[in-house]
Protein backbone atom coordinates (compact mmCIF):
# COMPACT_ATOMS: atom_id res chain seq x y z
CA UNK A 1 0.00 0.00 0.00
CA UNK A 2 1.17 3.43 -0.84
CA UNK A 3 1.54 5.21 1.95
CA UNK A 4 1.38 9.05 2.67
CA UNK A 5 4.76 10.86 3.25
CA UNK A 6 4.54 13.56 6.10
CA UNK A 7 5.82 16.95 5.23
CA UNK A 8 8.45 19.25 6.67
CA UNK A 9 6.33 21.19 9.86
CA UNK A 10 5.08 17.78 11.36
CA UNK A 11 6.37 16.67 14.29
CA UNK A 12 7.21 12.93 13.64
CA UNK A 13 9.65 14.30 11.33
CA UNK A 14 11.58 16.03 14.59
CA UNK A 15 12.12 12.86 16.79
CA UNK A 16 14.72 10.17 17.91
CA UNK A 17 13.48 7.10 16.65
CA UNK A 18 12.77 4.38 18.30
CA UNK A 19 14.93 0.94 17.93
CA UNK A 20 13.30 -1.81 16.55
CA UNK A 21 12.70 -4.67 18.77
CA UNK A 22 10.39 -6.91 17.16
CA UNK A 23 11.23 -8.22 13.84
CA UNK A 24 7.90 -9.61 12.74
CA UNK A 25 4.92 -9.75 10.18
CA UNK A 26 3.64 -5.72 10.94
CA UNK A 27 7.31 -4.79 10.37
CA UNK A 28 7.13 -6.61 7.21
CA UNK A 29 3.76 -5.00 5.81
CA UNK A 30 5.33 -1.28 7.19
CA UNK A 31 8.76 -2.08 4.97
CA UNK A 32 6.87 -3.14 1.67
CA UNK A 33 4.65 -0.42 2.15
CA UNK A 34 7.49 1.92 1.82
CA UNK A 35 8.91 0.41 -0.97
CA UNK A 36 5.94 0.84 -2.83
CA UNK A 37 5.97 4.46 -1.30
CA UNK A 38 9.02 5.70 -2.39
CA UNK A 39 8.80 3.91 -5.77
CA UNK A 40 5.26 5.49 -6.58
CA UNK A 41 7.21 9.19 -5.73
CA UNK A 42 10.04 8.60 -7.72
CA UNK A 43 12.16 9.18 -4.55
CA UNK A 44 15.93 7.36 -4.00
CA UNK A 45 15.04 6.40 -0.11
CA UNK A 46 12.57 6.87 2.46
CA UNK A 47 12.58 6.48 6.01
CA UNK A 48 9.76 5.16 8.63
CA UNK A 49 9.39 8.75 9.92
CA UNK A 50 8.10 10.13 6.72
CA UNK A 51 5.15 8.12 7.01
CA UNK A 52 4.11 8.80 10.70
CA UNK A 53 6.31 5.99 11.91
CA UNK A 54 9.09 6.89 14.53
CA UNK A 55 11.33 3.53 14.61
CA UNK A 56 14.51 3.10 12.94
CA UNK A 57 14.10 1.90 9.86
CA UNK A 58 14.76 3.48 5.90
CA UNK A 59 14.09 1.82 2.51
CA UNK A 60 16.92 2.97 0.10
CA UNK A 61 15.85 2.32 -3.97
CA UNK A 62 19.45 3.52 -5.94
CA UNK A 63 20.95 2.04 -8.76
CA UNK A 64 23.25 -0.31 -6.86
CA UNK A 65 20.03 -2.15 -5.56
CA UNK A 66 17.52 -1.79 -2.80
CA UNK A 67 18.19 -1.43 0.27
CA UNK A 68 15.78 -2.36 3.82
CA UNK A 69 17.92 -1.28 6.70
CA UNK A 70 16.76 -1.81 10.67
CA UNK A 71 18.58 0.16 13.26
CA UNK A 72 21.49 1.22 11.02
CA UNK A 73 24.52 3.11 11.97
CA UNK A 74 27.45 4.92 9.92
CA UNK A 75 30.76 3.29 11.36
CA UNK A 76 32.66 5.47 9.12
CA UNK A 77 32.83 7.85 6.56
CA UNK A 78 35.54 9.13 4.38
CA UNK A 79 36.08 12.44 1.86
CA UNK A 80 33.29 14.05 0.45
CA UNK A 81 30.88 15.52 -2.12
CA UNK A 82 28.28 18.47 -2.82
CA UNK A 83 25.44 18.32 -4.54
CA UNK A 84 21.90 18.59 -4.89
CA UNK A 85 19.70 17.26 -2.39
CA UNK A 86 15.95 16.83 -2.45
CA UNK A 87 13.53 15.27 -0.03
CA UNK A 88 10.17 13.78 -0.23
CA UNK A 89 8.90 15.32 2.69
CA UNK A 90 9.95 19.32 1.50
CA UNK A 91 8.26 18.88 -1.59
CA UNK A 92 9.30 21.62 -4.24
CA UNK A 93 12.78 22.68 -2.90
CA UNK A 94 16.01 21.33 -3.08
CA UNK A 95 19.19 22.20 -1.74
CA UNK A 96 23.23 22.32 -2.11
CA UNK A 97 24.00 19.27 0.97
CA UNK A 98 27.70 18.24 1.31
CA UNK A 99 28.09 14.82 2.43
CA UNK A 100 30.96 12.15 3.23
CA UNK A 101 31.72 10.84 -0.23
CA UNK A 102 31.87 7.32 0.86
CA UNK A 103 30.24 5.55 4.65
CA UNK A 104 30.29 2.31 5.76
CA UNK A 105 27.25 1.19 7.89
CA UNK A 106 26.13 -1.60 9.86
CA UNK A 107 22.26 -2.90 9.83
CA UNK A 108 19.91 -5.52 10.25
CA UNK A 109 17.43 -6.37 8.11
CA UNK A 110 13.73 -7.65 8.31
CA UNK A 111 14.51 -10.61 9.88
CA UNK A 112 17.08 -9.35 12.14
CA UNK A 113 20.30 -10.87 10.55
CA UNK A 114 23.22 -7.92 10.53
CA UNK A 115 24.71 -7.11 7.79
CA UNK A 116 27.58 -4.56 6.43
CA UNK A 117 27.44 -2.28 3.27
CA UNK A 118 29.84 -0.03 1.70
CA UNK A 119 28.40 3.09 0.21
CA UNK A 120 30.16 5.59 -2.25
CA UNK A 121 28.62 8.76 -4.50
CA UNK A 122 25.25 8.90 -4.54
CA UNK A 123 24.30 6.00 -3.16
CA UNK A 124 26.63 7.56 0.33
CA UNK A 125 24.39 10.41 0.01
CA UNK A 126 21.21 8.91 0.31
CA UNK A 127 22.45 6.78 3.31
CA UNK A 128 23.47 9.42 4.77
CA UNK A 129 19.92 11.45 4.08
CA UNK A 130 17.66 8.95 5.30
CA UNK A 131 19.58 8.05 8.45
CA UNK A 132 19.64 11.59 9.32
CA UNK A 133 15.93 11.46 9.40
CA UNK A 134 15.93 8.90 12.58
CA UNK A 135 17.40 11.39 14.47
CA UNK A 136 14.60 14.48 13.44
CA UNK A 137 17.18 16.37 11.23
CA UNK A 138 16.35 17.22 7.64
CA UNK A 139 18.40 18.14 5.16
CA UNK A 140 17.87 21.74 5.01
CA UNK A 141 19.06 21.64 8.34
CA UNK A 142 22.32 21.66 6.64
CA UNK A 143 22.16 22.85 3.21
CA UNK A 144 24.55 25.70 2.35
CA UNK A 145 21.29 26.68 0.14
CA UNK A 146 17.71 26.24 -0.42
CA UNK A 147 16.02 27.01 -3.54
CA UNK A 148 12.80 26.29 -5.58
CA UNK A 149 12.51 23.65 -7.66
CA UNK A 150 10.65 24.78 -11.22
CA UNK A 151 6.94 23.18 -11.41
CA UNK A 152 7.30 21.09 -13.72
CA UNK A 153 9.91 18.87 -11.24
CA UNK A 154 7.58 18.68 -8.16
Amino acid sequence: MVRYVVQIGDEVLRQKCAEVKKFDAELGTLLDDMKQTVRAENGAGLAAPQVGVPIRAVVIDVEEGFFEMINPVILSVKGEQTGPEGCLSVKGKQGTVTRPYKVKAEYRDRTGRKHKLTAEGFFARAVCHELDHLDGKIYTDIASEIYDLPEDQN
